[in-house]
């Protein structure tokens, strides 16, 4: 494969689709004899795939499948879950320990893993070491919105192989800049796309959008210019794609790229959108350093109180969150353990969205 070459096969059924564009891209040339292989799909929560929120299991069985057939057997699958969730249970609930109990295949949690220190970017980051053990890694996001950096897809997919405290820094220095330093320090050998339904309204899941395509490269910036491409923005409005194209991870110019269409005839629909109703629900939010998992959820309370009709009580900034008001106190509210110091505020790390509603509504704002 050729690191402009863009693949993409159309359709509905994953495990099809994934034989099709692997028999395309030759992955058995590209992974040296007797190589070991990771797996590393978005299991950001315990949701199944069909919510828009995590990759179908049906696309990593037919990588296995295929793998295995071509004679290739050391194969692991590996994820650390968005802090305040539990990899273990993700495994189970989006269908990957069924997985590996059929092919027996590894499951590594990679929030109990070790980890090594890489400088990167002009940071120093924290990595998991499993990673890194690996000879050949494939990694398999979603595309999908996402409620601090408008998208998430190849290059923040890799935020999932780092330890929860460093999550939390990443937030702390404010997403983009650790995003591509990350992808400098772990580049992918190839990168699948599970465009089939991702949420084009929240990471999280629960509003899926039928896209019904596969999308394979091996320059993850590149894919990540056609993904922004691909539901209406640019490459320059997601500042980590950019960052990590300064990097020299890879290109993010679309004009230099070759695309090749396994099923052109099969391809249905176009003009995917972001819904942006996060950039509008973040106006109610007075938002410092938060964490994905705790910011998700509480714009995920804010559009269930506007769906009640509800949203409008709330005056504009006036809700607190991050970890930038640890150690502050004042009038909230907060919500969780970060905002402890405010009143009231609502405790958890992250508290869940229902959580977060029930307590919005029994403060005075509404």
């Amino acid at each position: 494969m050729k690191k402009n070459q863009i693949f993409i096969t159309y359709g509905e059924d994953p495990r099809l689709m994934i034989e099709q564009l692997l028999a395309a891209v030759k992955l058995e040339e590209m992974i040296k004899p007797g190589g070991s292989i990771g797996l590393k799909p978005n299991l950001v929560v315990g949701k199944p795939a069909d919510s828009g929120a995590t990759t179908h299991p049906e696309i990593v069985e037919g990588i296995i499948t295929y793998l295995l057939a071509k004679g290739f057997k050391k194969i692991v699958i590996m994820e650390g879950s968005w802090i305040g969730d539990d990899t273990k249970r993700a495994f189970a609930i989006c269908g990957y320990q069924r997985l590996a109990e059929k092919y027996n295949v590894e499951l590594i949690d990679l929030k109990g893993d070790q980890t090594i220190k890489v400088e990167s970017g002009g940071l120093s980051l924290e990595i998991c070491s499993q990673v890194k053990k690996v000879d050949f890694l494939i990694n398999l996001p979603v595309l999908k919105a996402h409620c601090q950096t408008e998208l998430t897809c190849a290059l923040k997919n890799l935020k999932g192989c780092i330890p929860d405290r460093e999550k939390r820094r990443f937030h702390s220095m404010g997403l983009h800049k650790p995003i591509a330093a990350l992808s400098a320090a772990i580049t992918p050998h190839l990168t699948i796309v599970d465009a089939l339904c991702g949420d084009l309204t929240f990471e999280e899941g629960g509003n899926p959008v039928p896209m019904g395509r596969l999308i394979a490269g091996s320059d993850p910036v590149l894919l990540d210019a056609y993904a922004a491409d691909l539901i209406g923005l640019k490459a320059t409005d997601i500042p980590y794609i950019s960052i990590a194209h300064h990097l020299g991870v890879g290109e993010i110019d679309l004009a230099g790229a070759e695309f090749i269409e396994t099923n052109p005839d099969d391809r249905k629909g176009s003009g995917f959108r972001l819904s942006h109703r996060s950039r509008t629900l973040s106006l109610k939010v007075d938002e410092r350093q938060s964490c994905s998992a705790c910011y998700g959820s509480l714009i995920h309370a804010l559009h269930r109180l506007e769906e009640e009709g509800s949203l409008n009580g709330i005056p504009a900034k006036s809700i607190k969150i991050g970890q930038g008001y640890k150690g502050e106190g004042g009038k909230g509210p907060g919500i969780g353990n970060c905002t402890k110091g405010y009143t009231p505020y609502l405790k958890g790390c992250p508290p869940t969205a229902r959580q977060i509603k029930e307590f919005l509504r029994s403060v005075e704002l509404l």
